[in-house]
């Protein structure tokens, strides 16, 4: 049990490189800001340190004004922009209302962008009724698409086709992404045999698919083992003069064929989306990942020298992948060199990392050396993350050493802070709680449970019904 939960965090931690990421990346509603210079006093340095979601950012606004300041409507439009991209939704929408409340001038764009944000923030039924209070003179394309997205986004199959097929009558759905929304609705719901429909539908009302369109359903019939369809797709996107393929499509098929264990064509397409890769270290990953995969310790050891050599810099990013990767292919001592090098270049430590390594010796039964590392680390002055305790806790209970297990567990939330929106596995917290109502005087059992009744509600009526009076 504790092993499963150890692998579902190193998969959740290194799963970036399975292709539904890259392949369903929208490009319609949520656009990244390219990189600019920050001044110190403009308006996006007070907002951008107030990362909390619970800090209003309406009085910042206010001040802004009353200092006399211009608001540019563009500058608010890339702050909104710069939130989304960073998941700050409730923040984001605190901006766009506020625009609002100022009578700014607000642009189709901006009001699809708001009830976007709404249905994020409070929910579809709230998109909704916002849709709803438009004016038809608002009700345009790009509003129309915003509500699709959001009801996708909730998973709502009736109602967004329902919406979808509105949107063919009002001639609204005449663009690829709305297209590919529905095909993404329908790949969530496990609905795989309705994407090639999808397909014909929109090339029947003459929208041409993109790239994410044929990424798509590659990765559906890939689902579905259905491979000759899959080099069809293929061949139709690189038929397409207005298509340029790019290593992510690429990736997508290796990935596709390494899934169904032919390696011979996985590699081909490998070697295809390394010479699209240049100096993308996200492309870097996705490559030594795949070869992890496959087991080929030498190819992702090449591809990292080369990205250390064509990138500028390796971010925690690359080394929890790369790390990662030498785990799974259980190259644990070379994940030490990789770690002590990681550690030697470091600007902030980034528990992240050392967490991986930590998985890799409690998947293989070194629990003990894993607790040693761990302790090494607090020994040298570094305060860890509840997660690198609750690993090794989980791993004790692997091994059936309760003790151990309920040591670590404390260790955990004790430093809580350094991550208060850890919340421990109720099947690793069952089963040490169980151990220590027969193992423990009461007053700990109850102080154990005082701990924990801020992440596990339900804890409260285990003592009544189980405890001696």
């Amino acid at each position: 049990m504790a092993s499963t939960l150890l692998l579902r965090i190193l998969k959740k931690t290194i799963n970036f490189t399975t292709t539904t990421a890259p392949i369903l990346t929208r490009t319609c509603h949520t656009v990244t800001s390219k990189p600019r210079r920050r001044f110190r006093n403009n308006l996006y340095s007070r907002i951008s340190p107030l990362g909390n979601p619970d800090t209003s950012l309406v009085p910042v606004l206010d001040k802004w004004v009353e200092e006399g300041k211009k608001v540019m409507e563009s500058e608010l439009q890339r702050i909104v922009r710069d939130l989304r991209s960073n998941k700050r939704y409730a923040q984001a929408l605190q901006i766009s209302e506020w625009m609002t409340n100022r009578d700014l001038p607000f642009s189709a764009g901006d009001r699809a962008v708001q009830l976007d944000l709404i249905g994020r923030v409070r929910g579809f039924e709230c998109a909704e009724s916002y849709f709803n209070s438009l004016s038809d003179e608002d009700k345009v394309d790009k509003i129309y698409g915003a509500l699709l997205n959001c009801y996708v986004r909730q998973g709502l199959v009736d109602k967004s086709v329902s919406h979808m097929e509105k949107m063919k009558e009002m001639g609204f759905a005449n663009n690829a992404l709305n297209y590919n929304d529905l095909m993404c609705l329908y790949k969530n719901s496990g609905q795989l045999e309705k994407i090639p429909e999808v397909l014909s539908d929109m090339k029947e009302n003459g929208i041409s698919p993109d790239i994410f369109t044929y990424r798509i359903c590659m990765t559906a019939y890939g689902d579905r083992s259905d491979l000759s369809s899959v080099e069809r797709i293929l061949q139709e996107i690189e038929s397409q003069p207005d298509i340029t393929m790019d290593w992510v499509t690429y990736s997508a098929v290796a990935n596709i064929y390494i899934k169904a264990g032919i390696k011979e064509k996985a590699l081909i397409y490998l070697k295809k989306c390394e010479e699209k890769i240049s100096k993308n270290a996200l492309g870097y990953n996705h490559l030594i990942s795949h070869y992890a995969s496959l087991g080929n310790k030498d190819e992702m050891m090449r591809l990292w020298g080369l990205q250390k050599t064509q990138c500028k810099k390796q971010i925690n990013r690359e080394y929890i992948t790369m790390l990662g990767c030498l785990v799974k292919i259980g190259e644990l001592e070379e994940a030490e060199k990789l770690l002590t090098e990681w550690e030697s270049s470091c600007y902030c430590y980034d528990f992240r990392v050392p967490n991986i390594l930590l998985i890799g010796y409690s998947q293989k039964g070194l629990i003990e050396k894993a607790e040693a590392m761990l302790r090494d680390i607090v020994n040298r002055g570094k305060t860890p993350t509840p997660n690198s305790w609750a690993i090794i806790a989980a791993g004790y209970l692997d091994k059936q050493n309760m003790e151990k297990a309920f040591e670590c567990m404390k260790e955990a939330l004790a430093v809580q802070s350094e991550n208060k929106s850890w919340r421990p596995k109720p099947s690793l917290i069952s089963s040490i709680l169980n151990w220590v109502r027969d193992n423990r005087e009461v007053d700990e059992v109850e102080a154990f449970v005082s701990s924990l009744e801020a992440y596990v509600s339900s804890l409260k009526t285990v003592i009544p019904e189980n405890r001696e009076t």
